[in-house]
């Protein structure tokens, strides 16, 4: 009978301790780290891909911490990002979320964080060996909503901001926590006493680009994802160890297409599959394609070996067949077909030139609408066919712009020290999303694997605002990737995948 007795009690605390290190979503596990009062727990929504974590703990602080942890071993750089908040309002000021990295599960471990305080302090606190006192980095930004946290060697880089405002920064040096690491997401209560709960939407680990990359002959893995305009918010649908690129989303609302190692792909949302799209003889596609805007044709760009390897525009029905070709020349590049269907708009390299040009949904001669020195680029129609936007580098920096479709009337639409891709129109005609970049790419550029911004922006003009932060850049939104309701973006984010939880292609 003791023998049961001591069997069960013994069945009973293993088990106890398996829920506390049982896998929660992307993270390997979650555990109580010190000597807390009230165990924490990590809950992992499969359908919002939303994380709900509990914790209490006296704090995280001096030479010892207290708090609930939901990690993931990692090796060399990494960078992780999420956006976070407290349910309810709380019973300490500085109650603590945000993402935690540590050398080990001890309470007295060297580690780094990126925090948000119950009352707004926003920093980036470390204890720089085992045992040691906390030190600590005040953000200029106080209650933020994104919190990011970056591994480069042994440099962090914390990047914080308001829900749809730009990055601010602060970083440190010479942080040497070893090779392999526990990484994740955190919440202490700063009262023994008490249990706090925080949600973790937009969860992403990243593994970047390594500084030996070559761009365009190695590549990092993929994500496809939709983001819910209104909140915000993106869910992984699909994932690849290739580079997929470019998203384009049907007119039905029931398939992305998207480009990927010179093929076509339609992308089934009901199923999560992807079959190759029949574009005969043009099976050297790149990430330049568009939908028609009555949904029936589809518009490429394909690369032509016996013509010195130039890009050319066709195309072909929307549930495949042999591309038409319709521009005469190259490097044409498409980017845009007027919502009555008679022309196509791209990019065209003329003399050394990048300008935008229309022609004949049937082919023909092109009419050249843009002439300023500098790279033009980027052109789409706006669903009532008043205006072409397209972004050009000729005032130094890439901005949006936009023309009457006979090239008439340019005039620029943002104005400030980033550098704007890709203007994209809500088939409303409400909205304009497009891709940022950083001052350290140059302005006509538009490379992969950086740290980018989708922004959004009134059509009537107006302030942005960030509505998706991103691992990406060239792939990520090159095309029209609204969703036909408006309601919805899909784009591609990029890195080495590290996920087992998402559809994914076996390569």
């Amino acid at each position: 009978m003791k023998k049961s007795f001591v069997f069960i009690v013994s069945c009973m605390m293993a088990a106890a301790a398996f829920s506390q290190q049982s896998t929660a979503g992307i993270f390997d596990g979650h555990a109580d780290v010190g000597n807390v009062l009230h165990k924490g727990n990590a809950v992992y929504n499969n359908s919002t891909q939303e994380y709900s974590i509990s914790g209490a703990g006296t704090n995280i602080w001096f030479n010892r911490d207290e708090f609930h942890f939901a990690w993931k071993k990692l090796k060399g750089d990494f960078i992780v990002r999420t956006t976070a908040a407290f349910i309810g309002k709380g019973v300490e000021a500085h109650r603590k979320l945000g993402w935690m990295v540590r050398s080990s599960l001890d309470t007295s471990s060297a580690h780094i964080n990126a925090v948000v305080h119950g009352d707004g302090l926003t920093s980036l606190q470390f204890r720089r060996t085992a045992g040691a006192q906390t030190e600590e980095i005040k953000s200029k930004i106080t209650a933020a909503d994104v919190i990011q946290l970056e591994r480069k060697g042994d440099t962090y880089t914390m990047s914080v901001a308001r829900n749809g405002d730009l990055f601010s920064t602060e970083q440190l040096e010479s942080l040497n926590l070893g090779d392999e690491l526990y990484v994740g997401l955190f919440v202490c209560s700063h009262n023994p006493q008490v249990t706090e709960t925080a949600v973790f939407k937009n969860v992403r680990i990243i593994k970047p680009a390594p500084a030996t990359l070559v761009p365009y002959k190695e590549y990092l893995g993929s994500q496809l994802e939709i983001l819910d305009v209104a909140a915000a918010t993106s869910k992984i649908v699909y994932q690849s160890p290739r580079s997929l690129q470019a998203p384009n989303w049907t007119l039905d609302g029931k398939a992305l297409i998207y480009n990927s190692e010179g093929l076509l792909y339609t992308y089934n949302l009901a199923t999560n599959q992807p079959t190759v799209l029949n574009t005969g003889a043009a099976r050297r596609n790149n990430n330049d394609h568009v939908i028609s805007f009555d949904g029936k044709m589809l518009g490429i760009s394909s690369h032509v070996d016996t013509e010195k390897n130039v890009s050319i525009v066709y195309t072909l029905p929307i549930t495949g067949g042999e591309a038409k070709r319709i521009t005469p020349k190259g490097h044409s590049y498409l980017h845009g077909w007027s919502p009555d269907g008679k022309y196509l708009i791209y990019t065209g390299q003329r003399d050394g030139e990048f300008d935008i040009y229309r022609i004949s949904a049937d082919g023909g001669e092109e009419t050249r609408l843009t002439t300023a020195k500098g790279l033009d680029d980027g052109s789409e129609y706006s669903p009532d066919g008043q205006y072409i936007y397209f972004n050009s580098s000729r005032t130094g920096t890439m901005q949006l712009w936009r023309m009457r479709p006979d090239g008439s009337s340019q005039e620029q639409v943002t104005n400030d020290s980033l550098n704007n891709w890709f203007p994209h129109i809500s088939p409303d005609g409400k909205w304009i999303a497009f891709l940022s970049f950083g001052r350290d790419v140059s302005p006509t550029d538009h490379p992969f694997y950086k740290q980018v911004y989708l922004r959004l922006m009134p059509v009537t003009g107006g302030p942005s605002k960030v509505i998706a932060y991103i691992y990406g850049g060239q792939g990520t939104i090159n095309t029209p990737s609204w969703s036909p309701d408006s309601k919805q973006l899909a784009f591609i984010s990029n890195s080495n995948l590290l996920y087992d939880i998402f559809p994914v292609e076996k390569k």
